[in-house]
């Protein structure tokens, strides 16, 4: 096994720049791994492959507005991407340009806040692999009034909306990047799943860098995996330890999802899954034994990602990358604001 395995051409224009409206009027294409058929339809159709008693489970994490702008004391423009809080005012982070700051250099990040000057100051203290920055924050309480939602590179319209890159049940701040394959979701749709017999299940991860970094070595076992928080309550876990000795159907909202609920069950049967809280950094790859799910709703990820190395694991890569070829031919749009895949 390759990254280069996990290779493909995507045509610019079927990179989607916004968000489908209302949410759950994406596309929906349906793969069923027993018999190999893809299906098309609209998200909203969704509840038509679900049956009473499956559970779906979703990630509750919000977006953080994690994108700061500055400029260093001594001149030139920096930027900020915040990843992960460390303590004490201090945060890891990106930091664009990063190649200009080093351990000392000071920046200035202006607020709107009517409190005192209006200003964060702000120093590198450590530096880490793969460009990651210690940072410390005079104030870290300004933080939030500082930033801005950080969208995806790739999505170069401005959003009007900020509130469309949060799932309509976000609520635990933590992640540098939405859980996309809950984007698709309304208030509407999950109450209509509801009534039919369907449990809704939320869990934590707060997504971090590996979402948007893509595996640059050959080997993809070779990738470091950066550590994401997640949380697993302990009502969350003896539902889903009922469901599995029952042998009804769980169905992860997500890739994130995916994430935790394996990382906690790693260490014990699925019959006696247990609430969860630390660090996650399981990478999944094709050959992994999946312990929890029985299905999967997530979007269509960018090449040599862990996503889709963790969507092939868990469908078979040749059926994935049939589903994708067939995604782009129908003129499918991909990435955080494109449209959805449910794999059973």
């Amino acid at each position: 096994m390759r990254t280069s395995d996990f290779e493909y051409r995507l045509p610019p224009e079927l990179i989607a720049q916004t968000p489908a409206e209302p949410r759950d009027h994406s596309r929906l294409m349906v793969l069923d791994r027993r018999d190999g058929l893809i299906e098309h339809r609209r998200f909203f159709e969704i509840g038509n492959y679900l049956e009473a008693g499956d559970t779906l489970v979703f990630n509750n994490s919000r977006v953080i507005p994690a994108r700061l702008k500055g400029s260093k004391v001594d001149g030139g423009k920096v930027e900020f991407l915040l990843l992960r809080r460390v303590g004490g005012g201090a945060w890891e982070a990106l930091a664009r340009p990063g190649k200009r700051l080093s351990i000392g250099s000071r920046i200035e990040i202006t607020t709107d806040s009517t409190a005192g000057d209006g200003k964060i100051l702000a120093e590198v203290i450590g530096l880490k692999q793969d460009g990651i920055k210690v940072v410390s924050f005079s104030n870290e309480a300004l933080l939030s009034q500082a930033g801005e939602a950080p969208l995806p590179p790739y999505i170069h319209t401005p959003l009007a909306n900020p509130e469309r890159y949060q799932t309509v049940y976000a609520g635990e701040e933590g992640s540098v990047a939405a859980p996309t394959a809950g984007l698709h979701f309304t208030a509407g749709l999950i109450s209509g799943l509801k009534e039919k017999g369907v449990r809704c299940l939320f869990v934590t991860l707060h997504i971090g860098l590996d979402t948007f970094r893509p595996v640059r070595v050959d080997n993809p076992l070779e990738h470091p995996v950066y550590r994401e928080y997640g949380v697993v309550s302990k009502e969350v876990a003896a539902e889903l330890s009922q469901a599995r000795v029952e042998g009804r159907r769980i169905i992860c909202v997500g890739t994130s999802t995916v994430r935790v609920i394996e990382e906690a069950a790693q260490s014990r049967s699925p019959q006696q899954f247990r609430p969860f809280k630390g660090w996650v950094d399981l990478f999944i790859l094709p050959g992994y034994q999946f312990r929890m799910v029985d299905g999967l709703i997530t979007n269509f990820h960018l090449p040599r990602s862990t996503l889709l190395m963790l969507v092939s694991a868990f469908a078979g890569r040749d059926f994935v990358s049939r589903a994708y070829d067939e995604a782009m031919a129908s003129g499918y749009r991909f990435y955080s604001f494109g449209d959805a895949m449910l794999i059973i």
